[in-house]
């Protein structure tokens, strides 16, 4: 059985940094097609954040987190990242590592099968 855990959330304050980790049970991480990361905030939409491709050369930001967000993967370690720089109060949100094989547009979290259980993170203001 395919898992996906996310760990690595926390209370952080305005303009600090956090590193989310998705470990992968169950399958390798770099077959999947894209790896991605999405936040959820209260009365929001699911959002994605960032996304991964098979190769890893391939990779797709939000305008809202280009710069201040990477994503990568560790294929020893079988585990995708999100490092976050500078982070805002607005970014307070539910953040969940997704994976998928067929998709048709990163953005749209209906394309993607398997979902981790996602990590809080909390900015200070």
């Amino acid at each position: 059985q395919v898992q996906l855990v996310e760990s690595g959330g926390g209370l952080v304050q305005a303009g600090g940094s956090l590193r989310l980790s998705c470990a992968g049970s169950g399958r390798t991480l770099s077959t999947y097609t894209i790896m991605a990361w999405f936040r959820q905030a209260p009365g929001k939409e699911r959002e994605c954040v960032a996304a991964l491709g098979r190769s890893g050369g391939t990779t797709y930001y939000a305008d809202s987190v280009k710069g201040r967000f990477t994503i990568s993967r560790d294929n020893v370690k079988n585990t995708v990242y999100l490092q976050m720089n500078s982070l805002k109060p607005e970014e307070t949100a539910v953040y969940y590592c997704a994976a998928s094989d067929n998709i048709r547009n990163v953005r749209v979290a209906s394309d993607y099968r398997v979902w981790g259980q996602g990590t809080q993170v909390t900015v200070s203001s």
